[in-house]
């Protein structure tokens, strides 16, 4: 079986370990959000593909979520000790030997796409792992600070303000000049299941779809599309989504983010069993819903939501 995954950061990583266990034979590409992305310190960073490839290869830390295990930030300490900006993003000094190793094979002319392969011959996820584009893609958020009305980088918005204000206009800044990348469209014109993860369906999977072609690829890819939601309770599981959910105009429900997906997308849809009310106003909306356990608690929870969207994707597909 051949299954793309489209992936966020955290959510989409311990999906996708859940994933391997629910189908070890599986042919899986992870197509993984760039919109993250930011230059710090002179580096590349690629917050989200690390975090697939690091909780994949084991070298995650598993209390965050994020960042290498047994970490040490001494070189974090002396850059603020010679008062380089930004304090605020915090890189450890395993993970910056990761954003060195980027930046040098891009300076000498590889695209991110190669770079990224190269990475992961270390890490050995045990799946394929595709930035959506090697172009440049960032997310921008407009907020209010103070009265002033400004655009920051995404980055900025989550690790320094901790999306405490709101969110007024999301924007995939490039993502209209960008092509996907080497790999992507073939992915998924050559997959038996398409699944998105519950990772956030405006700057994670929603960046991805902003690619031109990303979108009308999995439209016409005549296989099973499913998703399982990120909001449970009317409440993102982790992270920022009702935030940026507002910035669109999309509520922060279970079917409302089906919805915003849409059924010229979607086929399948997960709730968590405490939605369970919203399974018919999906299935107005023309995509199959069923309520299952949606809280990755542990592994062997992640693999049960991953047989669930399996088994959902067979029974669209008869």
């Amino acid at each position: 079986m051949r299954i793309v995954v489209l992936a966020g950061g955290i959510g989409g990583a311990r999906f996708l370990r859940g994933l391997q266990q629910a189908a070890p034979e599986a042919d899986v590409t992870v197509i993984g959000n760039t919109g993250d992305d930011i230059h710090v310190f002179g580096l590349k960073v690629c917050p989200d593909l690390d975090t697939v490839m690091y909780t994949l290869g084991g070298g995650i830390n598993e209390d965050q979520g994020w960042g290498r295990q047994d970490e040490t930030f001494q070189v974090k300490s002396e850059l603020a000790a010679y008062g380089v900006d930004p304090e605020w993003f915090g890189l450890g000094d395993r993970d910056f030997a990761t954003h060195i190793v980027r930046t040098q094979m891009l300076s000498a002319g590889y695209p991110l796409s190669a770079v990224t392969e190269a990475l992961c011959d270390r890490w050995k996820p045990g799946v394929r792992l595709l930035p959506m584009s090697d172009d440049r893609v960032e997310t921008h958020v407009a907020v209010t600070v103070d009265g002033e009305r400004k655009v920051i980088h995404f980055q900025e918005y989550w690790v320094r303000l901790r999306a405490s204000v709101a969110a007024e206009a999301v924007v995939p800044v490039g993502a209209d000049q960008a092509e996907p990348a080497p790999g992507v469209l073939e992915a998924i014109a050559s997959a038996d299941v398409i699944l998105f993860p519950p990772s956030n369906p405006v700057v994670s999977v929603g960046t991805i779809l902003a690619v031109p072609g990303i979108r009308e690829a999995i439209a016409e890819a005549g296989v099973p599309v499913v998703g399982l939601s990120p909001i449970v309770g009317d409440a993102p599981v982790r992270g920022m989504a009702d935030k940026v959910l507002a910035a669109v105009g999309v509520e922060a429900t279970a079917a409302a983010v089906a919805r915003h997906y849409g059924s010229g997308l979607l086929d399948g849809w997960l709730v968590d069993t405490v939605d369970e009310a919203s399974v018919p106003a999906v299935e107005e909306a023309g995509i199959v819903c069923k309520a299952v356990p949606l809280m990755m608690t542990d592994v062997d929870a992640a693999a049960e939501m991953a047989r669930a969207a399996l088994a959902l994707a067979e029974e669209v597909r008869a």
